[in-house]
């Protein structure tokens, strides 16, 4: 038996990682415009459930593509089974029922992967069709260098049913995590909210009530993603640990960002709305400056008290950044 998926499209935004693109791809075979649902949403919210994954999303783990994409009606669900075998029987299924999965792996065992035999990492990505003669599964990881097509089998199942352990100092933030053959189911509902400049008005208010929610002692909203960079650069200095944590904790929130500018650019083009077009420009700049502190954090473990020093000055010019967006979204959502 041979089944393939269609349509299987290639979608990447340039600042997202594993989760943002396999998610795109599951949103374009559906007629989602991935930019439209997945740029909506905006905001920060930490709740300490960092997972050393590279789809890790805060706060999402009992529906990660919901997580996503809160103004629509889209829901995911992850299936654990109890080894390989049963874990390919169900994917195998849903993709012979007509429905594309995304699925956990290891890329240490991807034989498109760069890191392929060299590094391991907790990685995700489409599975689109299977040909039971040839012993080959489709799969889609837009993910550079950007793969669609065949792969063997035997190969899936190694990088699905993978311990994901550390060997060597290359092996870092995505390991030390079994994969244990997950894969995610998506639901998309059968109405989707249009989008029309109502609806962008709307998805910009309750982004802005996020941010500026009091939020206590929790690291939710603007005030909460302040204590947050305090508090996890200072702890670096006496836990390693938190580097890793930090490292992967930004990552989503970068494509976040850099998403969200896209939505509003896009937005501002399609209502000729030069408002919406500006504040793109400056949540664009946001993004830039996460890059800027992600790529300072990670640095930190090594470069000691200097290291830290130029996270905090990255993380000041991030706030500012932040805070003239949130300025400008407040003047556009009325």
């Amino acid at each position: 038996m041979r089944v393939e998926l269609a349509p299987i499209t290639y979608w990447r935004h340039d600042l997202s990682h594993c989760l943002h693109t396999t998610a795109g791809v599951l949103l374009g075979f559906h007629g989602l415009d991935p930019v439209e649902v997945l740029g909506a949403a905006w905001g920060f919210y930490y709740p300490g459930d960092v997972r050393r994954e590279e789809y890790y999303f805060p706060g999402a783990a009992e529906s990660l593509l919901g997580g996503l994409a809160p103004y629509h009606a889209i829901r995911s669900r992850w299936h654990t089974p109890a080894d390989a075998d049963e874990g390919w029987r169900q994917v195998r299924a849903m993709v012979a029922g007509g429905a594309p999965v995304a699925v956990a792996a290891d890329n240490f065992h991807l034989p498109f992967r760069p890191a392929y035999r060299d590094v391991h990492t907790n990685h995700l990505l489409a599975v689109y069709g299977f040909d039971d003669r040839t012993g080959e599964v489709l799969v889609a990881d837009p993910v550079p260098p950007a793969f669609q097509g065949p792969i063997p089998l035997a190969a899936f199942t190694a990088a699905r049913d993978s311990q994901n352990p550390v060997r060597h100092s290359r092996d870092l933030f995505f390991t030390a995590n079994p994969i244990g053959n997950r894969w995610l189911e998506l639901d998309v509902g059968a109405e989707q909210p249009a989008f029309t400049a109502d609806f962008v008005r709307y998805v910009l208010g309750e982004n802005l009530r996020g941010f500026t929610a009091p939020s206590d002692d929790t690291y939710r909203g603007r005030s909460g993603l302040s204590r947050f960079l305090d508090d996890v650069i200072t702890r670096i200095a006496d836990d390693p640990a938190a580097v890793d944590e930090a490292f992967v904790v930004l990552g989503p929130v970068l494509a976040v960002t850099g998403l969200h500018a896209e939505y509003l650019a896009l937005a501002g083009r399609r209502f000729d709305d030069r408002r919406l077009y500006e504040l793109g420009r400056l949540v664009d700049a946001v993004a830039h400056d996460w890059a800027a502190l992600r790529i300072a954090v990670a640095t930190c473990g090594t470069a000691g008290a200097a290291g830290r020093k130029s996270a905090r000055h990255r993380a000041a010019s991030l706030l500012a950044a932040h805070d003239r967006a949130l300025s400008a979204m407040a003047d556009a959502a009325r």
